[in-house]
């Protein structure tokens, strides 16, 4: 039986050991008035009953549609008694403040959780993030087992949503916008996403149709809160792939709190898994803080800072990729010289103030600054020899060289440089009245950018300089006739750019709920404004404004069936950011519009009970029509704009979701996307866009053995067909419609709970001093399959041909983890 075999059987088994028998989970924390933990706390009813931990943390199970009274019982403080009512089948958050008075609080009934069901965004306990395996840990690591998420990329974090690119999408940290480096070209590059996971409180995720409140993009939004602590406490990881370390600290008078982490990442155990044989010296390091100060009931301050500083040092050596079909197996060999250095430093600070006005009115400041600098040095001499290959029929070893098609060489050369300044000052307001509320912002941007691009690459064949197709030179007669006209190289950008970008936005909402007969309805309507200017080089300070009116509406019928209808809305407009406006030969277009898209999404949300657990169906109809496109091409990760919006396009799809507890007491889902997206450039017809991912299929699952509680696993799957990729960046698209293969990965993981708050402490050893104590074993690619991010096309003189070798991604890797709390 061989390992894909094997690998199969095991998770059917671990599988079978599932049990199923849950209640719905109401959960929480449980604090005294100076906000400090309770522990020890009995949470009762009708004979059940719990304790709260170390952290003023419980979990008990109650019924649905069953009215209950949940007592809370301290040896040091008062009894509460809770009438509680849940008539939905989602879990319950119920944070509590012992009191050192008795209090008899009011009946709670429950229906659901408003907010995500209401707005249509998808909900992530931070908790989540850290468990699930992969290649890249993390945020991103999770999204891409979405619906309507997409990326064939398991080395970067970037993501595409439904039919847009990596600069499409927004992300938000504690309401602060987050911005990524600019000259990233490969996924193996990146190093480590800006969200730390140690930090993460709660995270919510919108592919499309979002409300004004959030930015001009034409995409996605990404929202992640980081945690407030109540008390000290320490986290530790530590892996074959780095390691990190995040600290919570409170001051006495509770004032004061902060959470920071420190990571490192080392990507050599990846990178060495690929076909090319490497010098790998990677060095991804950051250190990130979120400070909070309560200085009075009305007024709060909160810092988040983070310093970035990611080393890429590379250099290649030796590749040899099997490629062809049965008939015909090729292999191309590669002796490289030369190397890679790049370096990205990032620094970014944000200060936000909350102002509790009165009761109705809030208001928020926040200021931030972005500084990135970045260089991409390298030199890489690449001798290649294509050939055909002996093999036995069926099997899966190369047995020799039988002739040589083709010898080449190939020159790539660069000294990039890009130093950018991003400073952002901006005010919100929020107005609760009755079932109303108005939000409103202003925000200006300033953006400098220095940029200086110089890139060429050169390819020789069979000893002759192969000139670039956009020079009409004539060599249909080579090499039998010697070439005559000046040397070129294939491909060459020069440029330098001192640019800036002056940006003023601002936006109205309202929400309103009201309800027609026994319907609930919620409302939401809203407009966004944003006016920028670009001056600098080759730009003339020209202006443009733009606005985009979006709305919302929620439906929940008095129903026996937990349903709710939406539908969401209007213009969404994404102006031009500095990549946007930089052409593919390296010159900045000022007169670029913002692109603009239609966008239509109808949504269902379904809550139901299987197996007496909860479970939720989700799915939304999407349709999106897009103007003043402004066309790209992508190789790996790096976009080139051509600056033009002289194109069309529409995205349309279909998303579903189904997740729930497959396994009692864990949250498991299984997605399924369908997703079209169309380009039509200069009337010549409709063709896929680079992003055209036809079918996705994703799921996240836990389980445990019942027999052993503290063994666990975790399952990453995501399958996508194959992206119209994989032609050369310089090529026409009208040219390549080829399509890449589709991508299959699974990454698995296995973890022993050694201690946890439900553990008996060992008081007499040294592993007394845990709170929590973990270790672990991760499967990436458990199936060894190959997947291709690119093609490298190699070129011959004599055939005229042009072949597309896969550049393939990682293969098996075994990573060995260990997870400490103090």
């Amino acid at each position: 039986m061989n390992s894909n075999k094997l690998s199969g059987v095991f998770i059917l088994f671990w599988i079978s050991f599932s049990s199923f028998a849950q209640l719905v989970k109401v959960k929480g924390t449980i604090v005294d008035t100076e906000n400090r933990p309770v522990n020890n706390v009995n949470i009762s009813f009708s004979g059940h009953t719990t304790q709260s931990g170390v952290k003023g943390n419980y979990v008990i199970k109650v019924p649905v549609n069953k009215k209950i009274n949940l007592l809370f019982s301290h040896v040091t403080y008062k009894k509460t008694s809770i009438s509680l009512l849940l008539k939905s089948a989602s879990d319950y958050e119920l944070n509590l403040i012992m009191k050192e008075t008795e209090e008899q609080i009011g009946e709670i009934v429950v229906s659901k959780d408003k907010k995500s069901q209401i707005d249509g965004i998808v909900t992530i306990p931070g908790t989540l993030i850290k468990k699930i395996p992969g290649a890249n840990p993390g945020v991103e690591n999770v999204l891409k087992t979405l619906a309507g998420v997409n990326s064939n990329n398991e080395l970067s974090t970037q993501y595409s949503v439904r039919g847009g690119n990596y600069d499409e999408n927004l992300v938000y940290v504690n309401e602060i916008e987050i911005y990524r480096p600019f000259l990233i070209r490969s996924g193996q590059q990146e190093g480590l996403s800006f969200t730390n996971t140690d930090l993460v409180q709660n995270i919510t995720f919108s592919a499309g149709g979002f409300q004004a409140g959030y930015g001009d993009k034409l995409s996605s939004v990404l929202d992640i809160t980081y945690r407030k602590p109540t008390q000290f406490a320490a986290t530790l990881e530590a892996s074959l792939l780095g390691g990190s370390l995040a600290v919570d600290a409170v001051s006495k008078n509770k004032k004061w709190s902060s959470v920071t982490g420190f990571r490192y990442r080392n990507n050599s155990l990846l990178v060495n898994s690929q076909e090319t044989e490497t010098n790998f010296t990677p060095s991804f390091i950051d250190i990130q803080t979120n400070i909070n100060y309560k200085a009075s009931d009305k007024w709060q301050w909160s810092f988040l800072g983070n310093i970035s500083q990611n080393k890429y040092d590379y250099q290649p050596l030796l590749r040899r990729t099997r490629f062809g079909t049965i008939d015909k197996p090729m292999m191309l060999t590669v002796y490289y010289e030369g190397q890679e250095r790049d370096k990205y430093n990032t620094y970014f600070g944000a200060l936000k103030s909350t102002y509790q006005f009165s009761d109705k009115l809030k208001f928020k400041f926040i200021t931030s600054v972005f500084h990135t600098l970045e260089q991409e040095y390298f030199d890489i001499l690449a001798q290649y020899r294509l050939e055909d290959n002996e093999t036995t029929i069926g099997g899966d070893t190369y047995e020799g060289v039988s002739y040589t098609n083709g010898i080449g060489t190939q020159l790539n050369h660069a000294r990039n440089d890009l130093d950018a300044l991003i400073i952002n000052t901006e005010i919100k307001g929020l107005y609760n009245w009755k079932d109303n509320n108005l939000e409103f912002g202003l925000k200006y941007t300033r953006e400098s950018i220095r940029d200086r691009i110089a890139e060429w690459e050169v390819i020789d064949s069979a000893g002759f300089s192969i000139n670039p197709p956009i020079l009409d030179f004539s060599r249909e007669d080579q090499p039998d006739t010697s070439f005559t006209g000046p040397l070129a190289p294939y491909q060459s950008v020069f440029a330098t750019n001192y640019n800036t970008i002056n940006r003023f936005s601002a936006y109205l909402q309202w929400n309103a709920k009201s309800n027609l007969e026994k319907a609930q309805l919620w409302y939401t309507a809203g407009i966004r404004m944003q006016n920028w200017s670009v001056s600098g080089t080759n730009s003339s300070g020209n202006s443009q404004t733009v606005f985009s009116p979006r709305a919302q509406l929620a439906v929940k019928p008095d129903w026996e069936k937990d349903m709710t209808f939406r539908i969401s809305g209007g213009y969404y407009y994404q102006p031009p950011f500095y990549r946007e406006l930089r052409d593919a030969s390296g010159a900045v277009q000022d007169n670029v519009k913002a692109q603009q898209s239609v966008q239509v999404v109808i949504g269902n949300e379904y809550n139901f009970k299987m197996w007496q657990r909860p479970f939720k169906l989700v799915s939304e109809l999407y349709y999106k029509a897009l103007t003043d496109v402004n066309t790209y091409t992508i190789e790996n990760v790096r976009i080139r704009y051509a600056a033009t919006n002289d194109a069309k396009a529409y995205a349309q799809g279909l998303d579903l979701r189904l997740n729930g507890e497959f396994v009692p007491g864990t949250e498991s889902w299984f997605s399924f996307g369908y997703l079209k997206t169309e380009e039509n450039s200069a009337d010549r017809g409709y063709i896929a866009r680079p992003t055209d991912q036809r079918l996705k299929f994703g799921v996240l699952f836990q389980d445990y053995m019942p027999a052993i509680p503290g063994m666990k696993l975790y399952l990453n799957l995501v399958y996508n067909t194959g992206l119209p990729g994989g032609s050369p960046s310089y090529a026409d698209a009208y040219n390549y419609q080829n399509r890449l293969n589709d991508y299959r990965r699974v990454d698995i993981g296995f973890s022993k709970v050694l201690i946890d708050a439900n553990s008996k402490k060992i008081k007499k050893s040294w592993l007394g001093s845990f709170k929590e104590l973990a270790i672990g074993l991760e499967i990436f690619n458990l199936f060894n399959n190959q997947n291709a991010i690119t093609n490298t096309w190699v070129r011959d003189v004599y055939s005229k041909n042009e072949y597309a070798v896969p550049n393939y991604m990682t293969t098996r890797i075994f990573n060995v983890k260990l997870n400490a709390k103090l």
